[in-house]
């Protein structure tokens, strides 16, 4: 016998699987022809038990398959929050080495009014502080050096208190700022450090 008739009788034809379940349909029926009216009511009470646990079995599956699904979703928001807070802190962190250079550069503009200071020199350093207060504006970098506002412990860090020259002052209220302070959005960066009121 030659390969191909061997797969021609293997191989099963379009009409056996049908043949297949009309005998098994038979079968089922016939299983249930022989019983009495009693007997059918507690086969179908049973079938129907069945069926109530496994559509319980479905509600479970269905149900712990949507804890799954907002699981992973909060955790999908969870990831992407944190990898945005660690972004934000690390940008805060670099512009946070920069601050003093920026500082040291805005006392050296300060004191050179006083002084007669090479212009050439002097515009060079002015190019140098307008570059850094054009990249703190770029990453919203916002200075904390307001005069005569409440004292805020988000924002200052109280150097020390001082009894105000006019009375009119209440008390906690900014006289002075000794250094100035930073904040990008509504992280604090560094906190101006700030002399108070009595």
């Amino acid at each position: 016998m030659s390969d191909t008739n061997e797969k021609e009788i293997k191989e099963p034809s379009v009409e056996e699987p049908e043949k297949r379940s009309a005998e098994e349909e038979k079968e089922r029926v016939s299983r249930y022809e022989d019983l009495g009216e009693e007997e059918l009511r507690e086969v179908l009470a049973e079938k129907e038990q069945k069926i109530e646990v496994l559509e319980e079995d479905l509600s479970e599956a269905k149900n712990m398959h949507l804890r799954k699904a907002a699981e992973l979703e909060n955790y999908r928001k969870r990831v992407q929050r944190e990898r945005s807070q660690l972004y934000e802190t690390a940008k805060a962190n670099a512009l946070e080495d920069f601050l003093d250079v920026n500082d040291d550069l805005q006392r050296t503009l300060r004191a050179a009014e006083d002084l007669d200071v090479n212009e050439t020199f002097l515009d060079g350093v002015l190019l140098v502080a307008n570059k850094f207060e054009e990249i703190l504006r770029k990453n919203d970098v916002e200075r904390i050096d307001e005069v005569g506002v409440p004292f805020n412990v988000d924002y200052h860090d109280a150097m020390m208190r001082h009894k105000p020259e006019d009375d009119d002052i209440d008390s906690d209220i900014v006289l002075e700022v000794v250094e100035n302070g930073y904040r990008m959005g509504e992280r604090t960066i560094r906190h101006a450090k700030v002399i108070v009121s009595e």
